[in-house]
């Protein structure tokens, strides 16, 4: 592959992972933007949003670059804890401020770097230690913050969301055989099978449809832009880019939803993005510092043998 094209590749992957990230941060007001249970949404999210990542997963196979339909136990696994991550997730915006949400979810890297020590047992860096204590003290204010606000539920919501999906991720890097996209395209699905057992999902208002429509084509697009978009470019980077995601679920519901969070909240939230995007920043920093390196390596390797001779 010519530089030109791998630059364009790049250039292509950091917009699809940023439109990724924009296109999930719009989670928040979608949900509260419909008057409907938890497990209604996550029925209408999980059907049309796993219809459409399936139909790209048969795509991809067609194409030569799919994954295997088996799924085996790992993948059921991983399945079924996404679809708990997912009810918590929606119900957690029902019941406290998106930016509580969108904050909280964004320490998953640290609690993911914790899981994957105890798991797979990587190296639990101190750089990621230190972000991680910093960001506990962020979260520590914001749910401290909603205990007299009526808001402590929907942070603890949060909180389990962040933990199921962090051990999700973990799994990932345990289960490096499995198939991920066709996983989530299946937990999607399961998420209808609690709402058929307990309410009934086609009971909702015809005001309600269009957004649990835009709901499950939004997740479905934001998780095949980021598919493609992360594989072309370095994961340090794709993980920078990620973290829009907070910002852009934060801007949505204040532009939206007129909802703006107390100052204890915007204080906690503060902390906790300046921790995650320090992480990031200096993940993205070392891992472009090391490509770098590896560069001048291979061209300094690729000179001829007499550049190299003293006189």
């Amino acid at each position: 592959m010519s530089t030109a094209t791998e630059t364009a590749q790049h250039r292509l992957g950091m917009l699809l992972v940023a439109a990724s990230a924009a296109v999930f941060g719009l989670a928040g007001i979608l949900t509260k933007s419909v008057d409907a249970d938890p497990l209604t949404i996550t029925s209408w999210r999980g059907l049309i949003g796993g219809v459409l990542i399936s139909a790209y997963v048969l795509w991809r196979r067609r194409n030569g670059a799919g994954e295997s339909l088996h799924l085996g136990w790992q993948g059921w696994l991983l399945a079924i804890l996404g679809t708990i991550s997912s009810i918590a997730f929606i119900a957690a915006f029902k019941n406290t401020y998106v930016a509580n949400v969108v904050v909280i979810y964004a320490t998953v890297p640290f609690v993911v770097a914790l899981f994957a020590w105890l798991i797979v047992g990587e190296v639990f860096r101190r750089q990621t230690a230190l972000a991680a204590a910093v960001c506990l003290a962020g979260v520590a204010v914001m749910v401290w913050s909603g205990l007299g606000g009526g808001h402590a539920f929907g942070d603890t919501l949060a909180l389990l969301m962040t933990l199921l999906f962090a051990l999700y991720a973990a799994l990932v890097r345990r289960f490096r055989d499995a198939s991920v996209v066709w996983a989530g395209a299946v937990s999607a699905f399961l998420g209808v099978i609690p709402a058929w057992l307990v309410v009934d999902p086609l009971a909702v208002l015809p005001d309600s449809i269009p957004p649990l429509v835009t709901f499950g084509f939004t997740f479905a697009l934001a998780v095949i832009l980021w598919t493609e978009g992360a594989r072309r470019i370095p994961a340090a980077e794709a993980g920078l880019l990620g973290t829009a995601e907070v910002p852009c679920g934060i801007f949505f519901a204040w532009l939206f939803l007129a909802e703006l969070p107390p100052v204890a909240s915007l204080i906690g939230g503060a902390i906790v993005l300046a921790a995650v995007f320090w992480h990031a920043w200096r993940d993205w920093a070392n891992a472009r510092g090391t490509a770098t390196a590896t560069r001048l390596i291979e061209k300094e390797s690729q000179k001829p043998d007499w550049l190299g001779t003293k006189c």
